[in-house]
């Protein structure tokens, strides 16, 4: 049995993030930094929308969409992004005046289709740092071995040297704040991991530093 939809449009610049997790419950998500929800795209299994408590078929809202480009992902063309229609339920709200476009992250719903949630990684295109629009191409890629660890509170630190400390929320009181938007965490050639702030690739001289 079909879910009912309601139709609109939308333009999407992609990041297609196939995750295994089969769609939560409940609308409960933690803050994640750019480069962990780019180093958590892997290919992965389908997923549905699921059904409510009483068994019939969760409604969803389509966005007919024009895809720009795929940061990674599958050599696949998305016509149509499904979500919940309440942001209760995890629904996500896309401007549909065609003049917005869209980083956005999802799980696979079959041929050209994708669904999203409140807890994937979307974002207008024109809020991404210059760092962060270069980092997708390459980047983020260099520190998908590294943890980055949330620093919700002072004191906190690392617990292992593979790990970077993401400090934004105490500092700045934003999930978007300077490490978010202008750092990625690279591990160099002794294993450890370092933020690295630039939009090259960092040099062999960062990469062999022993310390930050």
């Amino acid at each position: 049995m079909s879910c009912p939809v309601s139709s609109f449009y939308a333009t999407l610049i992609l990041l297609l993030l196939w995750r295994v997790e089969q769609i939560a419950d409940a609308c409960s998500c933690s803050p994640i930094h750019p480069q962990q929800a780019f180093c958590n795209a892997d290919v992965g299994k389908e997923v549905d929308s699921g059904n409510d408590i009483y068994g019939n078929p969760i409604k969803r809202i389509q966005y007919e969409i024009k895809q720009l480009k795929m940061f990674k992902g599958p050599n696949k063309l998305i016509m149509a992004v499904f979500t919940a229609p309440s942001s209760a339920v995890c629904g996500v709200t896309l401007e549909t005046n065609g003049k917005k476009e869209y980083l956005i992250s999802g799980k696979a719903e079959g041929d050209e289709k994708m669904h999203v949630t409140l807890c994937d990684f979307i974002i207008p295109w024109e809020s991404l740092s210059a760092t962060q629009k270069k980092s997708l191409n390459q980047r983020y890629q260099m520190g998908c071995e590294c943890k980055i660890s949330r620093c919700p509170s002072i004191p906190c630190m690392i617990t292992a040297p593979d790990e970077c400390l993401w400090t934004d929320w105490v500092t700045e009181k934003s999930i978007n704040g300077r490490q978010a938007k202008h750092y990625a965490c690279i591990k160099r050639n002794d294993g450890s991991c370092a933020w690295y702030r630039g939009v090259a690739p960092p040099k062999k001289e960062f990469l062999d530093i022993e310390d930050p």
